[in-house]
């Protein structure tokens, strides 16, 4: 098999850099980036790839397997690129030709015969620390989750109050609290890359169940340590590394989902606290949780945009997952009577955590938990960016482990299931599209841990947009070829994979829209600095 040339492998990523760079130059001069939108996509997602092309080639330089990783990737990025600028040199901004010297390198990297070659996704060269956390949240997910998610699934079933427990006492909803506050967190890489670690593993044994279950009091936490008093913050810290309180996140509204400048439930004062009204959508965990983490508009000039809204704790009562309606009792400053009433969304995929729209009326929530008192009004927006500081990386650590357990059982049906004399992993097709999912795989895993590195550093928002966009339009792909190596019996629910792909389908949807996080983060981040 031909060996892995990584200086080639630069020359064709700084190749694929000059494109990304000209069509950049080409955005910012057009003027408005919404005129110019496709460009604006195509731009910020091949800059993704190319960001992670580059990400890659230090592990390359670890040994042959991650050589052969490092330029299958490099070829992918670069030929995908090349399928987007084809007949749109002008628009891009470059001379016909431009990727003309990667042509070569493509051919040899991107062949079927090199592809099959890669048969597992190789190592991940992680610390022993990291690689402790990993065994440990895999053997939780081996043990606990893998044996109910299809139950889960099928039955659009509640979590299990042993899952939480257990997950609990692993400390694994401490992880971003810092131990002054009675967590794990002790700041640094080491809290980001356990997070993206754990997350992987617990969203290889279920998505819903797992890996989306140990971000909610994240959110929370993050925005309390972004904008809370210290007696917030000693409050409800301690509370959430514990699992004592589980939280979930009000911010999308019917009308408002990337565009929060514009929500619409309000917060209007009264006697030892506020009162809030309207509507929130895509409440996920919303019947469980006992807060609610709620953006409402504290200041009624709209023209204020984002500048009027505030951070809101907001207690509750559990409710029955299938729709709940509470009403408030007259205690801790209430007058008793406020209602909330949540509707839950069915959905295709991501069962387990329940997303619901949470109509409000008049619900009573006492002064103190305003994040920051007084000093936080006009501030959640900030707050809210803040406890979603992580999100996008996170989500990207999620469309890992499930392609990891799609790739897992591609391969054990391909070993398995026999068509036309031999194994329908035996033949070349199947191979290729293996080997092209263990390059996706190691390749997004990789570069989520140079994005935690960054993050943990003050930096990198950028590139957590990017591996976030990449990775979970990827997932979508190595779901879809996972179901496809298992024929009809991947089309049939009686088999895990079935439900890999409808998960995948979420993972570009949620924190931030595959197209608004392009055009609106990355193609703007990418021109502001053009």
């Amino acid at each position: 098999m031909t060996a892995p040339d990584l200086a080639a492998a630069a020359t064709v990523i700084d190749l694929a850099q000059q494109v990304v760079d000209a069509a950049t130059k080409k955005l910012a001069a057009a003027g408005s980036i919404d005129d110019h939108q496709v460009l604006a996509y195509d731009l910020a997602h091949a800059a993704s790839a190319v960001a992670i092309a580059k990400g890659l080639l230090d592990y390359g330089a670890k040994g042959d397997v991650e050589g052969r990783i490092a330029c299958a990737f490099a070829a992918d990025a670069v030929a995908d690129l090349a399928g987007k600028v084809f007949g749109r040199e002008d628009e891009f901004g470059i001379e016909a030709g431009a990727l003309d010297g990667a042509r070569s390198f493509i051919g040899t990297y991107k062949a079927a015969e090199f592809l099959a070659g890669i048969t597992d996704p190789g190592p991940r060269h992680l610390d022993g620390d990291f690689e402790m956390v990993q065994d440990t949240f895999r053997r939780f997910a081996d043990q606990k989750l893998a044996p109910i998610a299809e139950h889960i699934h099928r039955t659009n079933g509640d979590i299990p109050e042993e899952i939480i427990e257990g997950l609990a006492e692993m400390g694994a909803f401490g992880l971003s609290i810092p131990a002054e506050y009675g967590g794990y967190g002790e700041g640094g890489e080491g809290e980001y890359i356990g997070m993206v670690v754990s997350t992987e593993e617990l969203s290889r044994g279920s998505l819903g169940a797992g890996g989306s279950l140990i971000t909610r009091p994240e959110i929370l936490a993050r925005a309390l340590i972004a904008g809370g008093t210290e007696e917030q913050k000693h409050e409800w810290l301690p509370k959430l590394a514990a699992a004592e309180v589980m939280n979930a996140v009000a911010v999308t509204e019917p009308d408002f989902g990337s565009d929060v400048a514009g929500v619409k439930v309000t917060a209007t004062p009264t006697d030892g606290g506020w009162l809030l009204n309207g509507v929130k959508t895509w409440c996920t965990f919303g019947a469980r949780a006992d807060v609610l983490l709620v953006l409402a508009r504290t200041d009624p000039d709209r023209t204020k945009g984002h500048r009027g809204l505030s951070m809101f704790i907001v207690p509750k009562d559990r409710g029955d997952s299938h729709g709940f309606e509470l009403v408030q009792r007259a205690e801790g400053g209430a007058a008793g009577g406020g209602k909330m009433e949540g509707r839950p969304i069915d959905t295709i995929g991501y069962r387990g955590m329940h997303s619901y729209e949470i109509a409000l009326e008049d619900w009573f929530v006492p002064e103190a938990n305003l994040i920051g008192l007084e000093g936080g009004q006009g501030r959640g927006f900030y707050y809210q960016m803040a406890g979603f500081e992580n999100g996008r990386l996170q989500t990207a650590a999620r469309a890992i482990g499930v392609m990891q357990a799609a790739y897992e059982a591609a391969r054990q049906y391909g070993q398995d299931r026999v068509v036309f004399g031999k194994p329908v992993g035996d033949y070349q097709l199947t191979q290729a599209k293996l080997g092209r999912m263990a390059m996706i795989i190691q390749a997004s895993r990789q570069f989520s841990y140079v994005v935690s590195k960054l993050m943990a550093k003050g930096e990198g928002q950028a590139e957590a947009s990017m591996v976030k966009a990449y990775v979970c339009k990827a997932a979508e792909w190595v779901t879809r070829e996972a179901m496809q190596i298992h024929g009809g019996m991947g089309y049939a629910e009686e088999y895990d994979v079935s439900r890999y792909f409808v998960d995948a389908r979420v993972l570009s949807i949620f924190e931030g829209a595959d197209e608004t996080l392009c055009i609106k983060v990355i193609a703007k981040k990418l021109v502001s600095e053009a």
